[in-house]
């Protein structure tokens, strides 16, 4: 059977990453805790994702969704920005800047929205190095293995989806994701090996290597996939979400995004579309006079996108 140029560009990307994905075992999950909100409840939740490694999360259940009644799903993954003590805390509501808190925001649309810790993050975090030197020693400790940081993000997203369907509350074959900046990295990521993503959104976050090669970008680790540079950049990720649905929005003033850089990645993206039969499954918006922010238009186009593709 002959190999297709998208399948080959796959296979050699995840030899990049690290390697196959270990096969999942049972998610033993526990509820600790149960918050009572206005139209909404947040479960505090933990799942394993590995053997000895549970994922602290947060899911939004709307008031009147259950096993009888079920609805569509939406991972959150969170921001990077420095904020090690933050993670799931903020799109569920929880702490940090209300413009973030998009778990809430999409709760109230009628989603059920799990928010999950990434690695190094809030109750992630180790308790001999902080913030950024833990960060930097689980990159490198991923690297001596031969994988690296996104692959581990990778595999413990892909768990958030197997948790969601694990859910009675929650439309199996209606989940999607979206993220800003570090999330938005996640999201393109996660998309070539989640087909149960049948719809994502990135916010703010496509830094090519070209570009981050240009400016001297010290970017956060889950964009460095050691090797990758040799067959593709980072949009030729992105282009192996195809033919699921796929949003993107960026600021033209973004320095951590280049927008001379991310309109040529743009083109990688829509051709994979093209060649998949899919263009109309792939759009993008940039504000021109915005910089590395979640606007006002950018949310209402990540809602529209979830809307007609979710709901």
């Amino acid at each position: 059977m002959k190999v297709t140029a998208s399948e080959d560009l796959r296979r050699r990307l995840l030899e990049c990453l690290g390697g196959p994905w270990p096969q999942p075992g049972e998610l033993r999950p526990v509820v600790r805790e149960t918050i009572r909100k206005e139209g909404y409840r947040v479960e505090s939740v933990t799942y394993e994702v590995e053997p000895g490694d549970r994922v602290p999360a947060l899911l939004l259940v709307p008031d009147g969704v259950d096993a009888s009644h079920p609805a569509p799903a939406v991972a959150v993954w969170h921001q990077h920005n420095d904020q090690w003590h933050l993670g799931k805390s903020e799109p569920a509501g929880l702490a940090g800047h209300p413009t973030h808190h998009t778990g809430v925001a999409l709760v109230k649309e009628g989603y059920v929205v799990l928010c999950p810790d990434a690695l190094c993050f809030e109750e992630r975090q180790s308790k001999n190095l902080r913030g950024g030197d833990f960060e930097r020693f689980e990159f490198l400790r991923y690297v001596v293995a031969g994988k690296c940081l996104a692959w581990k993000n990778i595999l413990d997203m892909r768990r958030a989806v197997d948790y969601l369907c694990s859910r009675p509350e929650v439309k199996p074959d209606r989940i999607g994701c979206y993220g800003h900046s570090m999330g938005s990295t996640h999201t393109w990521l996660v998309g070539p090996w989640e087909p149960r993503l049948v719809c994502l959104v990135g916010n703010c976050c496509l830094p090519t290597y070209a570009a981050i090669h240009r400016t001297h970008i010290l970017h956060c680790f889950p964009n460095f996939i050691p090797g990758w540079l040799q067959y593709g950049d980072t949009p030729d990720i992105a282009g192996l979400i195809a033919p699921r649905a796929l949003h993107l929005n960026f600021g033209a003033k973004d320095d951590g995004s280049p927008i001379q850089e991310v309109r040529e990645g743009l083109k990688t993206i829509a051709r994979a579309y093209d060649q998949a039969g899919a263009a109309n499954r792939f759009s993008y918006y940039i504000e021109e006079d915005a910089g590395h922010l979640l606007s006002t238009d950018m949310w209402r186009r990540t809602r529209e996108w979830l809307q007609r593709h979710l709901a």
